[in-house]
């Protein structure tokens, strides 16, 4: 080291200048890309001469023939390698003619990438969301999203597989390496020459005959014009009337005349119009009145109901709900088909929004104003059950075809609910009486117990503290189990009720058949609940016993009677 230091003398001034005039003609570093010389050739490797280096490196003759330098492997010839590390472990030097292949590869992309210029590749495999394309020049891989591939869906690709074709890089990650291309862009760049030349053949005010229904979304309605170009109907050119989607006017494959009304050369979209190839019906609305009835041809069909059109261009919408009194989910397409012609009622004219509402349950009578007419609240009619559920019974009543609602709390006055529901089956004939008609909800309830006597009657006339004479039914561990003679309900006597004695409130004193007085604790008409309770009614009778036989001069009989009386008037006398 000291060599280096002493540079005052010739000899080491001399070394120092050739020894930095060797290392600035040979920068050698870690990572970069340099041209080496085949020296020596084997069955498995060859054998390079990069000047700087202590050592030759090797690279093995298949990672040159993997990459198409088969035909450069010859003693002299040079090929690039990229230094990965100037010495490992071994101490030996390790370089790689792939990754420098590669490397070089991606310069190029990034330059195509930046000038905006197109690069050759060919398919070479499918992979998810897409496929896998070569780079010609570097055979870099690229990724073409499906989306990408061309500008119309295609169920196969096979036959774009292996052919050398032109791409437009459209993604590059440098940190990933990734690069991103298009096969589309440039397709869809060819076809918008041949696209300007097919627009200069229309102009504003043509019109277009036969246009085929290609497709729709929320904005419009798409056509293709000639087999050549497609042109879009805007939703608010399909029709005068209100339009909520193309499907509600369109199907796909239907023929239509189309009216130009814009052209955009910038953009090579044409824009047209179907309403303008006919007057505005609007115009004349007034010859239509609200109320009156109007034939109507159905157009389309949809689920929510149909579309029909007074006269050609004049469209309105038959809502589901408006075509019968008694079918609640209504399909339209099993009352209408297209092309019938059914009477409807107007029911509303909205000149600013152009909308007309229809109504053809309006043209038939109202099922519920005859059953109301001939079968009032109150009256017992026959029906058929149409259908039960887990609490209620739908009965359809006699001719009409109507549905009344039966619930299970009106099956009987005394039965469990659950269980009266249990009885009546579908098809069953049942007796029914009608409890409440409501033509505007179009509902009517109905109910089976109201036709015979209402047992809760043979309360009135009596009131809370009444004695009634009942008897025990049964009993257990929570009270009595009893039933006021002559009376159809039973009634609970909670064990707290049945003695003021905490020790005689025992249910198990009472076997069941014992006939015994209780007083009315609760009495509510309005919810039909009674409270009975034992223990009531021996309070009313202490009270009364009390009250009869109890004199004021009670009590002065007994000892220390006049004790308290005497204690005062001794105390009056200490004070005094």
């Amino acid at each position: 080291m000291e060599i280096y230091k002493d540079l005052q003398t010739p000899e080491n001034q001399l070394f120092e200048k050739l020894l930095n005039s060797q290392l600035s003609k040979n920068k050698i570093e870690e990572g970069k890309i340099i041209n080496g010389k085949i020296t020596k050739i084997t069955e498995k490797f060859v054998f390079i001469f990069i000047p700087g280096l202590k050592s030759e490196p090797i690279v093995d003759i298949n990672e040159l023939k993997m990459i198409g330098l088969k035909d450069r492997i010859l003693v002299g010839e040079t090929i690039p390698v990229l230094l990965e590390k100037i010495e490992d472990r071994n101490g030996e030097v390790i370089v790689s003619a792939i990754k420098a292949q590669k490397i070089e590869g991606w310069y190029k992309l990034e330059k195509a990438y930046e000038n905006n210029e197109s690069i050759m590749g060919k398919i070479t495999t499918k992979c998810k969301g897409g496929v896998i394309v070569e780079h010609i020049d570097t055979g870099s891989l690229m990724f073409c999203p499906g989306s990408q591939i061309s500008d119309k869906p295609l169920k196969n690709i096979d036959h774009l597989i292996g052919v050398e074709q032109k791409f437009a890089i459209i993604k590059l990650d440098k940190l990933r390496g990734n690069a991103c291309v298009s096969r589309r862009q440039i397709v869809s760049s060819n076809k918008r020459e041949d696209k300007a030349k097919i627009i200069e053949k229309f102009k504003v005010g043509d019109i277009i005959k036969d246009a085929v229904v290609k497709g729709y979304s929320s904005f419009g309605c798409f056509f293709e014009v000639n087999n050549e170009i497609d042109v879009l109907v805007h939703i608010q050119e399909v029709s005068y009337s209100r339009v909520n989607h193309p499907d509600e006017i369109f199907n796909i494959g239907e023929k239509h005349d189309l009216k130009v009304i814009s052209i955009d050369k910038e953009k090579l979209q044409i824009g047209c119009s179907i309403k303008q190839l006919s007057p505005d019906p609007f115009e004349h609305i007034s010859n239509y009145k609200i109320g009156n009835k109007y034939k109507v041809k159905v157009e389309k069909i949809t689920e929510y109901g149909c579309f029909c059109s007074l006269e050609p261009g004049l469209s309105t919408l038959l809502h589901s709900s408006e075509m019968s009194w008694t079918k609640r989910n209504v399909v339209p397409k099993k009352l209408f088909k297209i092309g019938d012609m059914i009477e409807c009622v107007i029911t509303e004219i909205d000149k600013e929004k152009r909308r007309i509402a229809i109504s053809h349950k309006l043209t038939l009578d109202n099922p519920f104003e005859l059953l109301s007419n001939k079968y009032p609240e109150g009256s017992e009619v026959d029906g058929i059950i149409s259908s039960t559920n887990e609490y209620a019974l739908y009965v359809k009543l006699n001719e009409f075809d109507i549905d009344g609602f039966l619930h299970a709390n009106d099956l009987s006055y005394t039965g469990d609910p659950e269980q009266e529901l249990k009885k009546f089956k579908k098809g069953d004939n049942i007796k029914i009486k009608v409890l409440e008609i409501k033509k505007d909800e179009q509902k009517v309830r109905v109910g089976l117990k109201q036709l015979d006597k209402d047992p809760f009657d043979w309360f009135k006339g009596k009131k809370v503290n009444d004695i009634i004479t009942v008897q025990v039914i049964s009993t257990d561990n929570k009270g009595l189990i009893v039933k006021p003679e002559n009376c159809e309900i039973e009634f609970q006597i909670k064990k707290a009720n049945i003695a003021v004695n905490s020790s005689d409130a025992r249910p198990s004193r009472f076997v069941g058949g014992e006939r015994i007085d209780a007083a009315i604790a609760e009495l509510n008409f309005d919810k039909r609940k009674v409270s009975l309770s034992i223990k009531l009614l021996e309070e009313l009778q202490n009270k009364e016993a009390v009250s009869k036989f109890s004199s004021p001069l009670s009590g002065k009989n007994l000892p220390f009677s006049s004790l308290s009386e005497k204690l005062s008037d001794k105390k009056d006398k200490d004070n005094e």
